[in-house]
């Protein structure tokens, strides 16, 4: 064990929970109006506590047992069998390397929370990330970093590269999402404005910090590794806010609060896959591209094939996760075969484990409330409360 790799880790995984509770949920919360915001927090809180034990029972077996099949893990690690406080995973305690995984899986699922927003049964949200998670999310960590089929050869020369989650987290996440928007259909009243920018601007920031933990904790070490993952992370989110606001500014005549953080989020998503193996000048291209051509996907998606993701999640992050997979290829660091040979695999396998689920869940579960709740609003209708005297 190495002692300054297990203090880095331990600060790093504090941070990527961070980005979910209560980051993300401020975020998300912000965007939409006044009469859910206490659902999307009670959505992400929900999934944070229910992945926690879901990874303990299962899923981390799932992701990184010791399994040959290079599909999955196995079940031989379910609920840390044989792992104790002297278990080592390299320089670091096993049970911290379980921690942090943790809260990847812990987010991951978390971030589809915005394509639903407003209109989805609490039920169906809790029995889907439950399924999504150990079925769809688990599988692909074993295969990108547990060992499993995309690491280790088993279809291209040489392994994929995605030092943080460009594939495993925001191409699953950012799919799933797009195909939960598709069947939810529409909100009755979409073009509403967020209810809070200054409430999605703190989010937006806690996000940022926190994604400190997310890049530079995946150097599992505390070395210059991580702090180049931290610096080419900065780096591409301001880049990515700037071109964001500007494109903006050349279009609308006006560069928007919103549309500044969200841009932030889409250098950050972007630059996540190869922030481990670039140097500053390629994060801040990522990122300048990222502002420009995550926003404009949030057009396609919304004007063009007229879907309600609701919060961006595809556009922004989907879209920013597989562009900085791409670009670790672009850059002369990868194989363009399996960079995009790993996208199309993974991308083939959310969607149909996704629509499996999807429909599964819908048979037992409601995917969307009446249409009375969603007048009035699923904070008062589905949990009893709601976050400020008027609502709006």
């Amino acid at each position: 064990m190495n002692g300054a790799d297990t203090a880095w880790i331990m600060v790093a995984t504090a941070l990527v929970l961070f980005m979910t509770l209560p980051g993300l949920a401020l975020f998300y919360g912000g965007l939409v109006r006044a009469r859910n915001v206490l659902s999307v927090f009670m959505h992400c809180y929900a999934i944070a506590c229910l992945m926690s034990i879901l990874w303990y029972a299962f899923g981390y077996s799932i992701a990184f047992g010791g399994g040959t099949s290079g599909f999955w893990g196995g079940l031989d690690k379910m609920f840390l069998a044989g792992i104790t406080s002297d278990s080592l995973s390299g320089t670091l305690p096993e049970i911290l390397f379980f921690a942090f995984q943790m809260t990847f899986a812990i987010i991951t699922p978390a971030l589809i929370v915005g394509a639903y927003v407003e209109r989805i049964g609490f039920g169906f949200v809790l029995l889907f990330s439950s399924l999504w998670m150990l079925l769809c999310y688990a599988p692909v960590v074993h295969w990108v970093w547990g060992g499993g089929m995309l690491a280790n050869g088993m279809f291209f020369e040489a392994a994929v590269m995605d030092f943080a989650g460009g594939i495993v987290v925001h191409e699953t996440a950012g799919i799933a999402a797009l195909l939960l928007a598709i069947f939810l259909g529409p909100r009755k009243d979409p073009a509403k404005p967020p209810h809070n920018p200054g409430m999605v601007m703190i989010g937006a920031a806690m996000l940022w910090i926190g994604w400190f933990g997310f890049n530079g904790g995946s150097q599992l070490a505390a070395d210059g590794g991580a702090a180049m993952a931290i610096t080419v992370t900065h780096l591409s989110a301001a880049a990515a806010s700037l071109t964001w606001a500007l494109w903006e500014k050349i279009k609308f005549g006006k560069a928007s609060l919103v549309g500044l953080v969200t841009g932030t989020i889409a250098g950050l998503a972007s630059v996540t896959p190869a922030s481990g193996f670039i140097e500053p000048w390629h994060a801040i291209v990522i990122g300048a591209v990222a502002g420009v051509l995550c926003q404009e996907a949030v057009v396609l998606i919304r004007n063009v094939f007229k879907i309600d993701d609701t919060l961006d999640v595809f556009a922004v992050h989907g879209v920013g996760g597989i562009f900085g997979t791409i670009m670790i290829a672009a850059f002369g660091i990868g194989s363009w075969a399996a960079q995009l040979g790993s996208l199309v695999i993974v991308g083939v396998f959310t969607t149909v484990v996704t629509v499996v689920l999807i429909v599964l869940c819908k048979a037992i579960t409601t995917l969307r409330v009446d249409p009375e709740t969603e007048t009035n609003g699923l904070d008062l209708a589905v949990h009893g409360e709601r976050a400020y005297d008027i609502t709006s």
